[in-house]
């Protein structure tokens, strides 16, 4: 592969994140896989009511 090239394989991309709107300033995510999904970790929305889920890349918008 040259050095300049990129990767445009539509394979290569990563997968949509799940956006989940909520109605607290608090969410926990575990990534709804059960035993395939990954730790359950605690976000607080930031002033403009959301999140990000650093594990799943879940997004979490306050109503």
């Amino acid at each position: 592969m040259a050095p300049n090239s990129h990767v445009t394989d539509e394979s290569e991309k990563l997968p949509p994140h799940k956006t989940v709107y909520v109605d607290t300033d608090r969410v926990a995510c575990d990534g709804g896989g059960g035993a395939l999904g990954h730790p359950k970790v605690y976000y607080d929305l930031d002033e403009n009511g959301e999140a990000h889920c650093f594990y799943c890349c879940a997004h979490f918008i306050k109503k």
